[in-house]
């Protein structure tokens, strides 16, 4: 007797950065910055290239400032369901800044709204009282097969770029001078750019455990990190330990309230099916997702609840592939690639537990 089909048996969870995604005759941060039409129409075309390709179910996208053309792009490519809470800002008429995030699904959003900072917490770890995420956090519920409403979170930190830059056109200083408090903005300005991106992710993880105690939803958090997870700016993100409790209610919490990482889960998969082969022979290695000055990093993440362990009892689905799409970036094909994205496109596919 053949054992039936179970409908819907595979979720694809992508998270996206789309690089100054703007349509014409805008520009981006700078007046001369504006593509031209061939070049937008090149962008357009490898966006829903990936799409057509790929076919993601949720995918959070970064650096949207034409989101009008985001969403008719991905209505064309089959996503019904689009959400952004946010808008660009506008100088000048047509010099578009500070991007925003959107998220596209082809399951419905039953609802979608921004991340409120708590703002006593806020000050409680010392931080200003008008403190607020550098770009607002997207948090949408969408209602996904087997598993129901599921919170996904779309972030887009606060990036490395220092948050105090001395003024070169100054010529007040001598040239070591200027060299000095060029190297004393630099330290201190990548510090604050620090203090930001981990307060926002302290902040933001904060109110998904408020959130996850309230409603108890599965959830899903993707986005560009501006950081590695191993560093200690955002490794709380990743908590595995809890102190003054005992090792049977430390377990029980973290387990519920705490993410993982996609890629972990999808190395504990790869070990746990591959017993005739050792450890070290089947561990692989992580694909960057952003280049900069000759290094890879990763900076693009899906995290994911206990939902989504293999290892968790109760858990329906587990990562069954994890695909970091970075062609575009390692060997570009100019006429295809040319107006693409300067991060890789990260692909995580969670399947039906049987």
């Amino acid at each position: 007797m053949l054992t039936p089909t179970i409908k819907n048996s595979e979720l694809k969870v992508a998270t996206l950065n789309l690089f100054n995604y703007l349509e014409p005759p805008n520009a981006f941060y700078e007046f001369e910055r504006i593509y031209s039409t061939k070049q937008w129409q090149k962008k357009q075309r490898w966006i829903s290239e990936y799409l057509r390709e790929n076919q993601p179910d949720i995918i959070g996208f970064q650096e949207v400032f034409s989101v009008e053309s985001l969403r008719t792009l991905v209505n064309e490519q089959g996503y019904k369901y689009f959400a952004v809470i946010d808008a660009p800002y506008i100088e000048d008429e047509f010099i578009y800044t500070h991007p925003v995030v959107a998220i596209a699904s082809r399951y419905p959003i039953v609802n979608a709204d921004s991340v409120k900072e708590d703002l006593e917490l806020a000050q409680s770890l010392g931080l200003s009282k008008a403190f607020s995420f550098n770009r607002k956090v997207l948090k949408a519920t969408i209602d996904i097969p087997h598993i129901g409403k599921t919170d996904c979170y779309v972030v887009h930190f606060k990036s490395k770029r220092p948050m105090l830059e001395y003024d070169e056109k100054d010529k007040s200083h001598s040239p070591e001078k200027t060299i000095i408090e060029s190297l004393k903005a630099q330290v201190a300005g990548g510090w604050a750019s620090s203090i930001q991106r981990g307060s926002e992710a302290t902040l933001l993880m904060m109110e998904m455990i408020n959130r996850r105690e309230k409603n108890n939803h599965p959830m899903i958090l993707m986005g560009d990190f501006n950081n590695t997870l191993s560093d200690g700016v955002l490794s709380h993100l990743l908590t595995n330990t809890l102190r003054f409790v005992s090792s049977q209610d430390c377990d029980a919490f973290l387990e519920k309230y705490c993410l993982n990482d996609a890629w972990d889960l999808y190395q504990k998969i790869n070990l746990n099916n591959s017993s005739e082969l050792s450890s070290k022979d089947n561990t692989q290695t992580r694909t960057p997702t952003h280049y900069f000055a000759g290094k890879g990093s990763v900076l693009d993440y899906v995290l994911l609840s206990c939902e989504f362990d293999a290892s968790f009892h109760d858990s329906l689905y587990q990562v069954s592939d994890y695909h970091t799409y970075d062609k575009h970036l390692i060997n570009p094909i100019f006429d295809l690639d040319g107006e693409s994205t300067d991060h890789s496109v990260v692909l995580v596919t969670l399947t039906l537990r049987s």
